[in-house]
């Protein structure tokens, strides 16, 4: 069973070798390969062969397109600060939407146009080339609240939520217009998942996310499943107030921090939902030994159960000890995988 096939069959509660084991490797990967990462981001090749390296010395089951969050609002106009060694992100003081009404300026960025989004798609391209059909590449956009951050500002957006609800509608709606077709790019250019980022929308409180945000993460997820491949959901931080609401998503796998109790996730989730996590990087990928590790990921997947998938809450830290990371894979290796039911 190749890592594409491993993956699959655990998304569907089907029988596996062993468990897919898909951390989010960004920074690390860049680390691995011994390239800047603003190089990392900026050039598709870089980024692609970095990846492959990663996935080939610490046997993953997955190749990562996300890199950074300011994809989309670069290539929609927005002011990206770039960084030699660290991600480039986007300006707080100088927010490409600083008045409501810039909003009915922009125009649709076109994710083949030559621009940031174009060069993701590049990637998945080269990578899908390289790899055939042997291992999972995961694409990735912005969720709804995640992107109106990078364009608006993430306090300003906050504020609107409150203030100007039918503002932030709009805005969800030219920006499910763009992740749409993103997502749409990568899919035609190779990848068979995508996930979606949505992290600020941890900050918002349960009313909030239902009336506001749920129904465009529904959309979204929807369109994304419409083109043939599973959407893995990764919102950082505690999400423990939301969990009832993400259960409505209907998502195919969920990452899951370490802020948020794993247990208490699958229960409120459903067993139908891969989930993945809820190590915490710092601690343990980062600062712990290989044994604490392992006994980490064991204790997450006794809570999990069926469809656990190895990772880590977010990203791997970059300067973790590479025998730590090898003890996450160790574990993916040598667990028995819980079928759906409980059998084994």
């Amino acid at each position: 069973m190749n890592s594409l096939q491993r993956l699959r069959a655990t998304l569907r509660g089907e029988p596996t070798d062993c468990l897919p084991c898909t951390p989010i490797c960004m920074t690390f990967a860049a680390r691995v390969a011994g390239v800047k990462y603003g190089d990392y981001c900026r050039d598709y090749r870089v980024l692609a062969e970095a990846q492959l390296r990663t996935a080939e010395q610490f046997d993953l089951d997955v190749l990562s397109l996300c890199s950074d969050p300011a994809r989309e609002a670069a290539d929609c106009g927005a002011p990206i600060r770039w960084f030699e060694d660290q991600p480039p992100a986007h300006d707080p003081n100088d927010a490409l939407i600083a008045e409501k009404t810039d909003l009915l300026k922009l125009r649709q960025p076109d994710p083949l146009g030559g621009g940031r989004m174009h060069d993701r798609v590049k990637a998945a391209a080269y990578l899908r080339e390289r790899v055939g059909d042997e291992i999972s590449i995961l694409g990735w956009i912005e969720g709804p609240v995640a992107e109106a951050a990078d364009l608006r500002g993430i306090n300003t957006i906050m504020y609107d939520t409150v203030d100007d609800p039918a503002f932030v509608r709009d805005l969800f709606e030219f920006i499910l217009d763009m992740e749409i077709r993103f997502a749409r790019a990568q899919v035609d250019a190779g990848v068979d998942m995508i996930g979606i980022g949505d992290a600020a929308s941890s900050l918002l409180s349960p009313a909030t996310h239902r009336d506001l945000v749920l129904p465009y993460q529904k959309r979204l997820v929807a369109a994304v499943q419409a083109m043939g491949v599973p959407v893995r959901l990764h919102i950082c931080g505690n999400t423990t107030h939301l969990l009832d609401a993400l259960a409505r998503l209907g998502v195919d796998m969920n990452d899951v921090d370490y802020f948020t109790d794993v247990g208490l996730a699958r229960r409120k989730l459903g067993p139908n939902v891969a989930i993945l996590g809820n190590v915490e990087p710092v601690r343990y990928l980062l600062d712990g030994t290989p044994d604490e590790v392992y006994e980490a990921f064991r204790t997450c997947h006794e809570q999990v159960g069926a469809r656990y998938v190895v990772g880590p809450g977010c990203e791997v830290p970059p300067a973790s000890p590479h025998e730590n990371v090898r003890a996450m894979v160790r574990y993916a290796r040598t667990a028995k995988p819980v079928l759906a039911g409980g059998g084994d």
